[in-house]
């Protein structure tokens, strides 16, 4: 019997070829949907020049959370979890007038990018940057009675997303859409064994979600530029929501 060779290499290859063509096929969208943003792009770029992690949204993705804010005629959206603030500009762009984004970062030189790259889309005035631990501002919000928020988007550390969305239901209104980053973790999300924390905060997330009286929701899995992975959106009603 004829014995192949190489076959855990082809295996390699077929999956990066995979990849790249969902990458392919993401910046083929970005192109003819999205064309270039000068604003955009020098956001991340200042990312990279400060060495930030590369984990901003996607193009795409960021105009989705932009539309999702048109959608729900968004005055006020909270984000947990800036970074360089690429999201931010997206959401921000989606606000009705006179609308603001609250934005909270616990990273002191991711903030600071942030901020650059805020004053340079002439967004300054409408994003409020807090920068502390968010299991602490999150609190702090709602003691100054900054609630409720339109929209919250949240990607931050995954371990704690549960608290994150707790904090985002205390926050919220019937009809405030939460929308929740990262969840599917190239399909690591399924293994109830992991003993990686992010992927535990996932799953805790979403067995929350599945029996929370005081929303809705659903997740979908995703390719493209940043790999597989998806997310969850909730939509909040009445305390009897199902």
């Amino acid at each position: 019997m004829r014995r192949t060779r190489g076959g855990k290499n082809r295996g390699r290859s077929k999956s990066r070829t995979v990849e790249s063509r969902w990458t392919e096929v993401d910046r083929y969208f970005s192109e003819h949907l999205l064309g270039s943003d000068p604003i955009l792009e020098s956001a991340l770029e200042a990312s990279a020049k400060a060495e930030l992690p590369p984990i901003s949204v996607s193009p795409n993705q960021g105009k989705l959370l932009q539309m999702l804010a048109q959608i729900v005629d968004a005055r006020s959206i909270l984000e947990v979890g800036t970074l360089a603030g690429y999201s931010t500009i997206w959401l921000a762009r989606g606000l009705r007038s006179g609308g603001h984004v609250v934005t909270l970062e616990v990273d002191s030189k991711h903030a600071e990018v942030a901020k650059g790259n805020f004053k340079r889309a002439g967004l300054q005035k409408v994003i409020e940057l807090r920068l502390g631990n968010a299991l602490e501002t999150l609190p702090t919000l709602f003691a100054e009675g900054r609630a409720p928020f339109d929209l919250i988007f949240i990607d931050a550390d995954k371990q704690n997303i549960p608290a994150y969305f707790e904090w985002a239901l205390k926050l919220s209104h019937p009809g405030t859409l939460i929308v929740v980053d990262n969840v599917v973790r190239d399909g690591g999300v399924i293994d109830p064994d992991s003993t990686d924390p992010s992927i535990q905060g996932v799953r805790r997330f979403i067995e929350m979600l599945g029996t929370e009286s005081r929303a809705t929701g659903t997740a979908i899995q995703t390719v493209g530029i940043k790999g597989y992975d998806g997310f969850a959106i909730a939509l909040v009603g009445d305390n009897d929501s199902q």
